[in-house]
């Protein structure tokens, strides 16, 4: 629950930019008194039969009253909102809360020249979270039979709908909390929109160059020459006022004297006259721009401030933006073959797809392809990222027959949780290689403010591991890994056979195996290449393929030092065919004869004997980059052949309850604060999840110590309440297995006199349980992460030595899995220099529970359950600080909307 919005007021971020269901924008906003006009000009532009199945009869206009009512709400127990492009109402969704405070009526009105474009389904979902606030859980409607259309928007969102028809009219109605089956369908439309967005700005029609120069060495001039000389399919435009006649083809003084519709813009004019250049691109009905402009966010606040009424003139006339300092773009695909970018040539075509953001690292990455001959799928160089993001490639790449694996160097993610969420479900069908610089996951989006503890930076690292992302640190070693993944069969284990010409060289290269997790099921030494390539190549060949057909072999290794006569060529080719052949990948590594990590292309004999082409190995100049990154292929091969269990909610989990009780907690939190709760109400918050806590009391005197152990039951434990000392024997901060009242109150007094010296802290007492591993869990809310769980072992390992497993929400059963193991110390759970094994099960029982819990519930801001005794036949849960605040908007939540 958030601070419900005052009369007349509203949360600034109900406000919202959306994608379309194809793949335009528009700004999603609350209905404001001065929208009077607006909504009148958009009820008399409506059919007759629109009208009609709006408000069961016609209305040529709407009377003062009537629209008195629509445009003034309270934004609490009435609320509309409005979908505009270019300033004009194009959608209407409201509801009116009901007698039951509960419930509330919904309605709709979609413009007839929009319908079609999913804005009744992003109203219902943006309508849904407002009235969640406020406290609603139920919307009905009432529609006529007749309107298949409204029907349908409530049909497809998820919900469990109920209807029935009575006097001609359908009545509806449903819980609007959030369901598994409503998200799944907010996923895919958010899904299908952001993909088809991308895909008209990769794949347009028509691209129009504004600014385009003939000064030699100007962006406009090579931009325009880059598209021209890389075959661009559709018609190319230069836009320049100044020119009559620009690279041999008629220029236009500005964008509305073109003769056809151009759907993409690539703008390289002075950033001062952008604004002008977007709103003339937003008439002509452009769908995205490409900015290569500077001086947004690049230069200081003024410049962001710029950057931020970019995208908003953008986006409100319904484009996307890539940039702005944007390299450009780049789209492979002969039916397109388009190099709307700096780069001097088209890319090589290939399988890999390509992200960056600025545009001196998309510059670095582009040449590393070029230089190792990479074929590249797409390209997109994101620029200062004030839109396109890496998130929207993912979106694309996943439904992009071009698209075999994809890259991603990463300075900054504005939405950690939806990337989690977008990665794990891409890297299933295509391998997800990410570079990030160390400040990633660092550095909040504009306008976000940090609420609670910020995460650690390894659980960014532990979020890309969950999603089965193949984590590098440099461009490099990023196309280390995309030359295997890209062009090579996926290794289906880890047994891996060496071939060198020098003993000494194999031995290293299969130590180099072992680091990297990889087993050496054969080393070969003897390859001779100085009996001359007529001789050589055929027995490397035949040793090849009979080592590549063992099954203990998953993939090969050949290491070679110089010898005579070697030639790379021949030898990569060789390679290539038992690679292909097999169907295992082979990789070479060429020490002191290639230039660094260079690509050669194999041939492969076709069916009739002829060489063809479309075979390749990846060859690099140094054997530890080919390992390393062969490990990398088979640790994301492990990833995607074991199962990912499912995510299941544990029983006995009471979302609601939990919910009714936040609600009533919060009342009067406002703000940032956050509230600690009491022992009792931590626990019967906790046991809406099945999480039992195990119960202590606090006294004053000896004899309330034995009252309260009478109750608890014997043996009972004494400790100090005092957090620093509580868990600490050695400080004498807590007492064992004291097994009568007498031992009690001699120990209350003993314990209260070496206390004096921390200042006599208060003292509890508290039924005494099997003794075990000490463990500790803890959960927080992250201002972009979202939830983030932390397991480690209790003690020296996670205060001294930061020993910690991180998870970001949901997790799977396989996810649970690996998080208990997930710390160094865990061997310890597992039995332990003579100690019996803990109930590993028990605590991943408790990991998924608290998983739930704080994946459900933003509101709450933490949660640390230390210790948690682990012992042979379960786990119990000593102590438990829970914190509670207004919930954050999460980057990833309920509603779809476009990051600012």
């Amino acid at each position: 629950m958030v601070d419900q919005p005052a009369d007349g007021v509203y949360p600034e971020y109900w406000e919202a930019d959306v994608v379309l269901r194809d793949g335009g924008t528009a700004h999603l906003r609350p209905i404001h008194p001065s929208d009077a006009d607006a909504v009148q000009a958009f009820h008399v532009g409506q059919s007759q039969k629109s009208i009609y199945m709006r408000f069961f009869a016609f209305k040529s206009k709407l009377s003062s009253k009537e629209l008195k009512r629509f445009t003034e709400v309270d934004y609490r127990d009435r609320v509309a909102l409005v979908i505009t492009i270019g300033g004009e109402i194009m959608g209407i969704g409201r509801y009116d809360r009901l007698d039951d405070p509960a419930e509330a009526e919904v309605a709709f009105n979609i413009a007839d020249a929009h319908q079609g474009r999913g804005i009744g389904s992003i109203l219902l979902e943006h309508l849904a979270a407002a009235a969640r606030e406020n406290g609603i859980r139920k919307f009905s409607a009432e529609v006529l039979p007749e309107n298949r259309k409204m029907l349908m928007v409530f049909s497809d969102a998820g919900y469990d709908v109920k209807r029935h028809f009575d006097d001609g009219v359908v009545s509806l109605e449903f819980n609007i909390d959030p369901t598994d089956k409503s998200r799944a369908v907010m996923e895919s439309r958010e899904h299908r929109a952001e993909a088809r967005s991308i895909q008209e700005l990769l794949a347009p029609s028509s691209v129009a160059v504004i600014g385009a120069s003939r000064k030699w060495g100007t962006v406009g001039y090579q931009l325009l020459e880059h598209i021209i000389e890389g075959g661009f399919t559709g018609p190319v435009y230069a836009i320049n006022p100044e020119a009559l006649e620009l690279a041999g083809m008629l220029s236009f003084a500005k964008l509305s004297e073109v003769p056809g519709p151009v759907k993409l813009a690539v703008v390289a004019v002075p950033y001062d006259e952008v604004p002008k250049v977007v709103e003339e691109c937003g008439a002509a009905g452009v769908k995205g721009i490409v900015v290569a402009t500077a001086g947004y966010a690049d230069d200081g606040d003024h410049g962001l401030a710029r950057q931020r009424e970019l995208v908003r003139q953008a986006r409100a006339n319904g484009m996307r933006v890539i940039g702005p300092a944007s390299l450009g773009i780049v789209n492979t695909n002969p039916a397109v073959s388009l190099n709307a970018s700096m780069a001097p040539s088209l890319a090589r075509s290939g399988g890999l797809g390509l992200f960056s953001q600025s545009a001196a690292i998309g510059v670095s990455l582009y040449a590393a392809a070029s230089r190792r001959r990479v074929g590249i799928s797409t390209f997109l160089s994101a620029g200062n990222r004030a839109d396109v993001s890496g998130n929207d490639m993912m979106q694309f790449w996943e439904d992009d027959a071009d698209t075999t694996a994809v890259g991603l160097y990463l300075e900054s993610i504005g939405n950690p949780r939806k990337f989690s969420r977008l990665a794990r479900r891409l890297a299933r069908t295509k391998p997800v290689i990410v570079a990030k610089s160390d400040a990633m996951g660092q550095h909040l989006p504009p306008g976000h403010a940090v609420r609670t503890t910020q995460a650690p930076p390894e659980a960014v690292d532990a979020m890309m591991r969950q999603a089965g992302v193949i984590r590098v640190e440099t461009i490099e070693q990023l196309m280390d890994v995309a030359q295997i993944v890209s062009s090579q069969p996926l290794p289906k284990g880890p047994g891996l056979a060496v071939f060198s010409n020098s003993r000494a060289l194999g031995k290293v290269v299969a130590d180099s195996a072992a680091v990297q997790g990889l087993g050496v099921e054969r080393i070969v030494t003897d390859v001779d290449l100085d009996a001359g390539m007529s001789l050589a190549l055929p027995a490397l060949r035949r040793s090849v393929q009979e080592t590549l057909a063992l099954d203990s072999v998953h993939a090969v290794v050949v290491a070679l030092l110089p010898a005579r006569g070697l030639t790379v060529e021949k030898i990569a080719g060789i390679l290539a065919e038992c690679s292909a052949a097999a169907g295992k990948p082979v990789v070479a590594a060429f020490s002191g004869i290639l230039d660094p990590s260079v690509y050669v292309e194999g041939m492969v004999g076709a069916d009739n004997g002829e060489p063809a082409a479309g075979a390749t190995v990846p060859c690099y100049s140094n054997p530890g980059a080919a390992i390393a990154a062969l490990g990398a292929a088979v640790r994301y091969a492990q990833w995607l052949d074991r199962d990912h269990g499912l995510f299941v909610e544990p029983e006995g989990c009471d979302p609601e309850g939990t919910r009714t009780e936040l609600e009533e907690l919060l009342r009067g939190v406002g703000g940032e604060h956050l509230r600690r709760l009491d022992q009792a109400t931590a626990a019967r918050l906790l046991g809406h999840y099945g999480i039992r806590v195990v119960p202590s009391e606090g006294f004053e005197t000896a004899e309330e110590a034995v009252a309260a152990a009478d109750e608890l039951g014997w043996p009972v434990a004494l400790k100090t309440t005092d957090p620093a000392l509580r868990h600490r024997l050695d400080l004498g901060g807590v007492r064992l297995d004291i097994p009568d009242a007498e031992s009690l109150r001699q120990n209350v007094g003993q314990m209260r006199k070496s206390l004096e010296r921390y200042g006599s802290p208060s003292l509890e007492v508290q039924t005494m349980v099997p003794v075990g591993q000490a463990c500790t869990f803890r959960a927080i809310e992250d201002p972009l992460l979202g939830p983030v769980i932390s397991f480690g072992l209790a003690g020296d390992a996670v205060n001294l030595l930061d020993d910690w497993a991180h998870r970001v929400p949901p997790l799977s059963g396989s996810d649970v899995h690996d998080f208990i193991r997930g710390p160094r110390a865990s061997r310890k759970l597992f039995g332990y220099q003579g100690l019996p094994p803990v109930d590993v099960p028990a605590l991943e029982d408790l990991a998924a529970r608290l998983t739930r819990l704080k994946d459900n519930h933003p509101e709450i801001a933490l949660v640390e359950f230390n210790p948690v005794l682990a012992g042979p036949d379960g786990a119990s849960i000593l102590a438990a600080d829970v914190r509670i605040a207004n919930a954050a908007q999460r980057t990833d939540s309920a509603r779809r909307a476009m990051r600012s």
